[in-house]
């Protein structure tokens, strides 16, 4: 898989697992498709999509016995990285240690790793 379609597919199981776990209806910029996604949105997806798929593949198969909410932290402190790149002072939100995050988001987390580990066969 290129890094193009592990970034669209990154953006695709955010979009899939804010569906899922948002209780309401979620802000129209978490559900934004890949063809208006902002250009640096793009990029921190394609960078997290190659963090798990490199940490997945290191393993040798073995990050299957993460716990989802191993998986999930996993991918929410890649993000926060991404912010702090692309942010000089990024939100709190943004940058939330994985306790203080809503529980939709922890879950859509955790659909990501597995969305990836699953991509990689």
């Amino acid at each position: 898989m290129s890094q193009t379609e592990g970034a669209r597919l990154f953006r695709e199981a955010w979009i899939a697992g804010v569906r899922r776990h948002f209780p309401g209806e979620p802000k129209p910029g978490y559900v934004t498709p890949w063809d208006d996604t902002p250009e640096w949105e793009r990029q921190a997806a394609r960078a997290v999509y190659e963090q798990v798929r490199q940490f997945v593949e290191i393993s040798d198969g073995h990050a299957a016995r993460l716990s989802r909410s191993q998986k999930g932290r996993f991918v929410a402190v890649c993000w926060t990285a991404q912010m702090f790149k692309n942010f000089e002072d990024p939100k709190p939100g943004y940058v939330a240690d994985w306790p203080d995050l809503p529980k939709w988001q922890q879950e859509t987390d955790a659909d990501i790793f597995e969305a990836v580990e699953k991509s990689l066969g």
